[in-house]
């Protein structure tokens, strides 16, 4: 059953994460405190054999034993080979949660597309969505221990009302060795082939849109499978798994406090309980339990997928989607907003705080206006006042390069300056013509 504890943190402060450490349901503690004992007992024992039960000569042997396992223990990359394989298997848990199959989107089209409220029409879109439970269904039989759990045989199938007795006749007579997921895929095709046909669907494209739905939906029902018969490397698993328990077995004696008067290279505190130690095993060794409820999530375990609930969510919204709410649509009326052109929802007291300005942009309050006020009145000030006879200047030229452009003249003129006025260029348009 997946844990949900969202509530509990919407509000991040001090105390509402601390409460979070307490709870057992779908915790650390609930995973790890089996081993944590048993490391906890091994360590015990091994520092009251060291203490009590050895001689001199067995107490310098154990002390360099320890300082050697203390050394080469350090060697071993837990860290790095750990946190590498923990990030493998979150991405790939959450690509599978990606890749639950949902029948939302197919119903809505099911729906809205295959016309007909008679008996048959009726029949038509209850058929074509329980085809697509049942693939869905098949496929979770095949990954989810606790679906298969569920429906362990297709007489139980059969029983549920996925599949008619018919049906199941025509499903056993197809041989293939392979998983037979499919098989509701081609029947979905063919009897949505056969309502265009009918013109139970009235449009081509349509069909194309159920059927192109269908292929995605069945593209997660396949990469569900998929993730379960290609899974983590086994190797991999193998090195992560002895890799963190080499290093702790080798931490049980290596970590020992030794007796401080028998050596200088002793700990100067001789402790009985290895705090920093326990805390060690515990980080690194609830990390690889993470890892390891992680790796399949359609298991039984706290946080693995409700492979079941999404079973009977999926039928039952489906079947209501397609049948009792096909083209059964409330009244047209006016909103409450129909001749206000400000249309503001209202707030409730403990909501006033969320009421905020609309965002304009970071530089909608740098207070530029006034400056730039200013800087244009200066500008307008510095500059001289141009004569009118410049900018008659100026209009008779533009008058003769219409008079240029009309007559197709092949000469181009290049202005490299705003500021150059009107009798100079009228000279190399003269001087231009000359060399022409």
């Amino acid at each position: 059953m997946t844990v949900t504890y969202s509530s509990k943190v919407a509000n991040a402060s001090f105390f509402s994460f601390h409460r979070l450490l307490l709870r057992w349901k779908g915790s650390i503690y609930k995973l790890l405190y089996r081993e944590f004992a048993l490391f906890v007992v091994l360590y015990t024992l091994l520092s009251v054999i060291y203490r009590f039960a050895l001689s001199d000569q067995q107490k310098i042997l154990f002390e360099k034993l320890s300082r050697y396992c203390d050394k080469y223990a350090e060697q071993i990359p837990v860290t790095f080979v750990l946190g590498f394989y923990v990030t493998l298997v979150v991405n790939r848990w959450w690509n599978q949660f990606v890749n639950l199959p949902w029948l939302d989107r197919l119903m809505f089209l099911i729906s809205s597309c295959v016309h007909g409220k008679d008996e048959y029409g009726r029949l038509l879109r209850r058929t074509l969505v329980r085809y697509v439970n049942l693939t869905s269904l098949l496929i979770f039989r095949s990954v989810s221990t606790a679906v298969c759990k569920r429906f362990p045989t297709m007489d139980h199938v059969v029983e549920a009302g996925f599949m008619t007795p018919e049906e199941r006749k025509m499903f056993d007579n197809i041989r293939s060795p392979h998983l037979k997921y499919w098989i509701p895929v081609v029947w979905f095709s063919n009897l949505a082939s056969k309502a265009r046909q009918e013109g139970r669907i009235q449009d081509s494209i349509d069909l194309q849109t159920i059927l192109n739905e269908m292929n995605v939906f069945r593209t997660w029902c396949a990469t569900l499978f998929g993730y379960d018969w290609v899974g983590v490397p086994l190797v991999y698993t193998q090195v992560v798994t002895l890799a963190v328990y080499t290093f702790f077995f080798a931490s049980l004696i290596g970590r020992q406090f030794l007796d401080p008067a028998r050596s200088q290279n002793s700990p100067e505190l001789d402790l009985y309980v290895p705090v920093f130690t326990l805390l060690q095993f515990f980080f690194y060794a609830g990390w690889l339990k993470v890892a390891e409820q992680l790796i399949n999530p359609f298991g039984e375990d706290d946080d693995d997928f409700e492979a079941n609930w999404i079973i009977d969510r999926n039928l039952q919204v489906s079947l209501l989607a397609v049948d009792e709410m096909h083209m059964n649509l409330p009244p047209l009326n006016k909103d409450m907003y129909w001749n206000d052109c400000d249309a503001r929802p209202p707030y409730t007291l403990a909501a006033a705080d969320y009421c905020i300005p609309s965002f304009l942009g970071s530089t909608s309050d740098m207070g530029l206006s006034d400056i730039l006020q200013l800087e244009e009145a200066d500008i307008h000030d510095s500059c001289p006042q141009q004569d009118q006879s410049t900018l008659g200047q100026r209009q008779e030229f533009l008058a003769e390069l219409d008079v240029f452009s009309v007559f197709k003249n092949p000469l181009t003129f290049v202005l490299h300056d705003l500021s150059l006025n009107g009798t100079a260029v009228m000279q190399r348009v003269a001087s231009s013509q000359m060399l022409g």
